[in-house]
């Protein structure tokens, strides 16, 4: 992998697991553009572990908090909030991955994404916060949050969309999605690394370490602003310039599959 490659992919992770537009799909766009396959999944690894930290930095006394005192609500919260997510990763992924894999079909879900931001910018801002939330709420987010296995389904859209839909005022559906984040994104390093060990992923000889520390940073620096930059806008409800992004991108895929085959082989 080259340094270019390996700095573009950390930027394109890093802003959109954050930014409502799917770092999945996004990811898979640009594999196929550098021809890239086996490094790029041991390497996701890596940017995965950055998006983490831009979490953990960003919300650094949320989770301070919950560290000093896990027996709480918000803890059974966010544990409910992810099982849902689990169930589905466990029985659907692989039958998600022989459908959509290698980029196939995600113009169509890039414009699920869209509709489903479009619907989430509509809706009033409710007041419920983190600590009025039902465990109803939570599985009903962490489904959604399921639904985003999906490439190109934007897993931040998802639950952000499902938080306002639910009640939650901007501020704490955002704080909601980005924190039930962290599991979910361990979950999908644990998979990947499960691939790797079962010999279903393998590490490329050409991967070298500078390429991983260069795509690393970048793409924790790029997350953490992203993180700042979607908070401000959830609050702002401007999520329908995202839905706009999507449909061009989507409309642009469907074209080039079922026609142009020039980026989405």
């Amino acid at each position: 992998m080259e340094f270019i490659q390996a700095i573009v992919l950390g930027l394109i992770q890093g802003l959109t697991e954050f930014l409502p537009v799917s770092s999945s799909g996004h990811l898979v766009l640009f594999q196929n553009l550098f021809g890239i396959e086996e490094a790029t999944q041991a390497f996701s690894i890596i940017l995965h572990v950055a998006t983490l930290i831009a979490v953990f930095v960003y919300y650094w006394q949320d989770i301070w908090a919950l560290i000093r005192r896990p027996f709480q609500r918000t803890t059974a919260l966010l544990i409910a909030g992810t099982i849902p997510t689990v169930i589905i990763a466990l029985l659907f992924n692989d039958t998600f991955d022989a459908i959509f894999g290698k980029g196939k079909f995600i113009g169509f879900n890039f414009l699920f994404t869209g509709l489903i931001l479009l619907y989430a910018d509509s809706r009033h801002a409710g007041r419920k916060k983190i600590k009025n939330m039902s465990i109803f709420d939570a599985l009903v987010i962490g489904t959604m949050q399921g639904v985003a296995i999906l490439p190109a389904v934007s897993r931040s859209g998802m639950t952000i969309s499902t938080c306002l839909a639910r009640g939650m005022d901007r501020d704490n559906a955002a704080r909601f999605s980005f924190l039930l984040s962290i599991p979910a994104i361990l979950g999908g390093m644990v998979l990947t690394i499960k691939d790797m060990i079962t010999g279903e992923v393998v590490l490329a000889d050409a991967m070298g370490t500078a390429p991983m520390v260069c795509g690393f940073i970048v793409a924790a620096v790029s997350g953490y602003l992203a993180i700042r930059f979607m908070v401000d806008v959830i609050k702002k409800g401007k999520l329908k310039w995202f839905s706009v992004y999507v449909f061009i991108l989507g409309g642009v895929l469907i074209l080039d599959q079922f026609v142009l085959h020039m980026i989405v082989k």
